[in-house]
């Protein structure tokens, strides 16, 4: 069972190695909550980041939406906005 999470570490790193550096991060209030919300660059709008299913981690019970998300996109250097 170990040499299979570990496999599926690596493979989660592969991915995450494979998205863009230097994206924008922005929480915005949704009802009650804040999410995430992305967008590569300044000339593009911010968009919901389950738009990005391919950077979209698993939140823990009881957190914002897109916690996870967040905490990964920060080591490939994206950048967070202020709402």
């Amino acid at each position: 069972m170990r040499v299979l999470a570990n496999d599926i570490f690596k493979n989660k790193e592969a991915v995450m190695a494979e998205i863009p550096k230097g994206g924008q991060m922005l929480w915005k209030l949704v009802g009650d909550d804040r999410v995430l919300h992305l967008r590569h660059n300044p000339s593009e709008p911010w968009r919901y980041y389950e738009e990005f299913p391919e950077y979209v981690q698993p939140d823990p019970q009881g957190f914002s939406q897109g916690i996870a998300t967040f905490m990964a996109l920060l080591k490939q250097e994206w950048t967070t906005f202020k709402s």
